[in-house]
């Protein structure tokens, strides 16, 4: 999951990138809806397949990085075919990365003990920075999005499927809409956190949230 941390770091899913990821898929919005689906679908086995314990997860990174892609203007002509490609380039690098951490026991400590103290602190820093602008940017939300986008990632992974289904069921949802719904808010999220994060670097964390 480290390796996933890192990368969610540089670039987070926008609205736009995620509108144009759907557009590229299918013109009409229902159809790129269930294509969207279906790929995530598919995705996800390929994990399941290799022993991923987090599929899910994997699959929504290789959507992200193939959305930073189209977003950047890369011509995709099977947009399924590529990101099955990314599929496979992010398991090679899981499998490296399980080859190095494999030897330690507890794999989060381990690294940032090694870390000097200037580097630590800023990794805190900036990871205080982001929870504050997520603050942030929840606040920003209708309450319905907001209390929506919380109750869709409130459990762990291990009830998490249960929890959704009830979800989609009080909503009147199938899983399909939810999941867009969740993956439109989230995106709508990372936008604004894109902009807090990059203003308060620029004027200082307090001042900026506080005009934000």
């Amino acid at each position: 999951m480290r390796l996933l941390a890192a990368r969610k770091k540089d670039w987070a899913l926008t609205k736009e990138a995620f509108e144009t990821l759907l557009a590229s898929l299918d013109s009409n919005r229902e159809h790129a809806g269930h294509k969207y689906e279906n790929l995530r679908h598919k995705l996800i086995e390929f994990f399941e397949a290799r022993g991923s314990s987090v599929p899910a997860d994997y699959a929504d990174e290789v959507i992200n990085r193939v959305a930073r892609k189209v977003e950047e203007g890369e011509k995709v002509q099977d947009l399924n075919r590529y990101s099955y490609g990314v599929a496979r380039l992010l398991f090679m690098e899981t499998l490296r990365v399980r080859r190095t951490e494999s030897l330690v026991v507890d794999l989060a400590p381990v690294p940032q003990i090694a870390a000097n103290g200037e580097e630590l602190e800023s990794r805190r820093q900036e990871q205080e920075r982001r929870l504050q602008c997520l603050e942030v940017c929840l606040s920003k939300l209708s309450a319905a999005n907001r209390a929506f986008i919380v109750e869709y990632y409130r459990e762990e992974k291990g009830v998490k499927i249960e929890q959704r289904k009830r979800q989609a069921e009080a909503l009147k949802l199938s899983l399909n809409a939810l999941r867009l719904r969740a993956s439109r808010t989230k995106a709508e999220l990372g936008d604004c956190v894109n902009s807090c994060i990059s203003g308060s670097r620029e004027t200082g964390i307090e001042s900026f949230i506080t005009d934000y």
